[in-house]
């Protein structure tokens, strides 16, 4: 009985001794204070500027296809030929025609000059003055008939050497040599196409709540138009986490898609590499705010309470409070807090496991990357 009692006092005291255990280690910063601009995000797609379908504006064989599929083509390149043979007859013919004509009408000024002569002594009348005159000015005009025919002709065999209108990127060939290809009279046929790569344009559709938005800030002088002012646009590719290209905006809608309630919108992209093709789809941003001052913080720090956002600030006596958040945009990797946090607050960036509201915890000075604790 003597040795129960001791045994119960010596397990006492080893409880006594040991203590409330001790506060857990988090790692605290203050906010960072930066002046930041907030921007819209919309999906786009990618459109060439200039996109031609290279047709046939001769009919005839085709003799060659002077292009590598997809290659790069440059205005003026020569793509296809036509067998120009029959249409270089017929314009050797025009020519022929053309020089029929001007003897034609060198042998009527000479006839309306003898005329014009023997009229003053009354060899001939002024009838036959007119009529040589009348004559010369058919001549005239049989001569210019005969110069459109022949620069007809000479057209023609000029088609007969397709040649890229643009400089792009060129499809596949889709009349191979041998085959028999209608000209623009008779249903013109399609040979290819050329699209434009650089710059590039990038369609996207801007929300309606989102044009009222930056309307109003217009109005109110802190934002300019996209629609005289090339406002700068930031375009991430697909796989990319983030902007990889520049660019300016270039055009808004005059009116909104009453299916959908978006105003379409258009930036021009350089795209120098090349490396982004008609069709592709990014995300566009474009800015949504004058500059301002704003606090941020990782979104590691930032908790769900329900439906609310929260983050856990150490108070001066090392207790931790929750405080709900108003969040607002990424800026470089931080997360814009709108509301709920003061530039002095020690917030709770690492450890928030360990934390408890009510709780003391033991902080320990950290960083947030990107400003200063």
């Amino acid at each position: 009985m003597i040795a129960l009692t001791l045994g119960g006092c010596d397990q006492k005291a080893q409880g006594q001794a040991a203590g409330p255990p001790p506060a857990p280690p988090v790692t605290v910063a203050q906010p960072v204070k930066r002046t930041v601009t907030d921007w819209d995000e919309f999906t786009g797609r990618f459109e060439a500027i200039e996109e031609v379908q290279v047709r046939a504006r001769v009919g005839g064989f085709v003799d060659s296809v002077q292009f590598k599929d997809g290659a790069i083509v440059h205005a003026g390149d020569l793509l296809y030929i036509i067998d120009p043979r029959p249409f270089e007859a017929v314009a050797l013919q025009a020519d022929g025609q053309l020089a029929d004509a001007r003897a034609k009408v060198e042998l009527a000024k000479r006839e309306l000059d003898r005329g014009l002569n023997l009229v003053q002594t009354s060899a001939v009348s002024e009838q036959v003055v007119d009529q040589r005159r009348q004559a010369l000015q058919a001549a005239h005009a049989a001569e210019t008939q005969a110069e459109g025919t022949l620069k007809a002709a000479q057209l023609n065999v000029e088609f007969t050497h397709v040649l890229a209108p643009i400089t792009g990127r060129v499809s596949r060939h889709l009349v191979t040599p041998g085959n028999l290809v209608q000209g623009a009279d008779s249903g013109a046929t399609l040979l290819t196409s050329i699209v434009s790569l650089d710059p590039i344009y990038v369609y996207f559709d801007v929300d309606e709540a989102t044009y009222q938005r930056n309307s109003k800030l217009w109005f109110e002088g802190k934002r300019p138009s996209s629609r005289d002012t090339p406002n700068p646009v930031e375009v991430t590719l697909t796989g990319e986490t983030k902007p990889s290209h520049q660019g300016t905006m270039d055009f808004l809608d005059n009116r909104l898609d009453v299916s959908t309630a978006t105003l379409r919108s258009r930036a021009v992209i350089p795209n120098k590499d090349l490396s982004i093709l008609p069709g592709q789809f990014g995300r566009v941003r474009i800015i949504g705010s004058s500059p301002y001052e704003a606090l941020l913080i990782p979104d590691t720090a930032i908790a769900t309470d329900q439906s609310r956002k929260i983050v856990f600030v150490v108070k001066d006596d090392n207790s931790v409070e929750a405080r709900a958040v108003t969040l607002g945009p990424l800026d470089d990797g931080l997360r814009v807090i709108r509301d709920g946090l003061k530039a002095e607050d020690r917030v709770i960036i690492d450890g928030i496991q360990r934390a408890r509201i009510g709780a003391k915890v033991t902080p320990h000075g950290g960083k947030i990357g990107g400003g200063k604790s």
